[in-house]
């Protein structure tokens, strides 16, 4: 028969916690649930697309898109982020070095009130202008579109 499962919530938001707060997973509150479960569940999750949908989901409902909103930032890779390799119909890791080390781009897009509308990642030594020239196809119709100065580019 097996345990019961924990509930969904519990587990979102022990996903949540850990994700918001950089925490390894045995730093969740026990009262999220066992710190396995919370992995083994975001790993399911994430490999069924299930996060993805929940933020197509919140970004199509009553999106604004009058004018959207495009920016980066750098997220640091751990130092042994650079020895992994990609397996087998495993995905592309977009690692780069810079002077800062071992470093990500993520590209966000959001509408007129912040609501993000989609992300994509680029290698970290690449530009934000650079990065950009994976956007333009993806990007939703809109009036007016907001960026910092490292999109400043004739052809976007």
């Amino acid at each position: 028969m097996g345990r019961p499962r924990v509930d969904e919530r519990r587990i979102l938001s022990g996903i949540i916690f850990i994700n918001r707060n950089g925490l390894r997973w045995c730093g969740a509150p026990k009262e999220q649930g066992p710190a396995r479960t919370l992995f083994n569940r975001w790993k399911r999750w994430r490999d069924n697309g299930v996060f993805a949908g929940i933020m197509v989901s919140l970004a199509t409902e009553r999106a604004e898109r009058k004018t959207i909103m495009i920016d980066a930032t750098c997220l640091r890779a751990h130092r042994t982020a650079s020895g992994l390799r990609v397996k087998n119909g495993g995905r592309e890791r977009h690692i780069g070095r810079t002077k800062g080390g071992m470093n990500t781009r993520l590209h966000a897009v959001a509408d007129a009130k912040g609501r993000p509308i989609g992300f994509f990642m680029s290698a970290g030594q690449v530009s934000d202008y650079t990065g950009a020239a994976a956007v333009p196809g993806s990007l939703p119709k809109a009036g007016w579109l907001l960026a910092c100065g490292g999109y400043g580019a004739d052809w976007f």
